[in-house]
């Protein structure tokens, strides 16, 4: 069985960090991906899709430090769906990804890098050099972390 989820998106808002009882950082993210269709009349509409991601550790750290509204993210990982209650004790059930994965694509907005296209990859992985340039930062496993 596979479950795995690739996307190339833009954050609709700034990542929202917290820290969890274990000390580690997590971070949720709002990613939209678009895709460009014709309608029946032949006319070109943009079809927008919300994605809730959530990275853990070094990962979520980076994000939260790197990125901003707006910024374009490669973002690779699994689905994997929560069941939880709300104020009113009715349970719902949240959809996310865990992101493996993430690279920053494109420079940063008014930063050293300027509009270079230059990626910098931050995974799960221990820390290591890479071909390219960038890093791998490491993290907890997500799966011990309390929700």
């Amino acid at each position: 069985m596979v479950n795995k989820v690739t996307l190339i998106g833009n954050l609709g808002a700034d990542p929202e960090a917290r820290t969890a009882g274990s000390g580690t950082v997590v971070a949720n993210l709002r990613l939209a991906t678009s895709r460009r269709a014709k309608d029946r009349d032949g006319n070109w509409n943009d079809e927008t899709e919300w994605h809730s991601v959530v990275c853990f550790g070094k990962t979520a750290e980076a994000v939260q430090k790197y990125c901003q509204k707006g910024k374009q993210l490669y973002v690779e990982g699994r689905l994997q769906t929560r069941k939880w209650q709300d104020k009113e004790g009715r349970d719902r059930w949240s959809t996310e990804v865990v992101a493996h994965e993430v690279k920053f694509l494109g420079g940063r907005e008014g930063g050293a890098e300027g509009g270079s296209t230059r990626t910098r990859p931050v995974s799960r992985q221990q820390p290591q050099q890479q071909q390219g340039g960038g890093y791998r930062g490491g993290s907890a496993d997500p799966n011990d972390i309390q929700f």
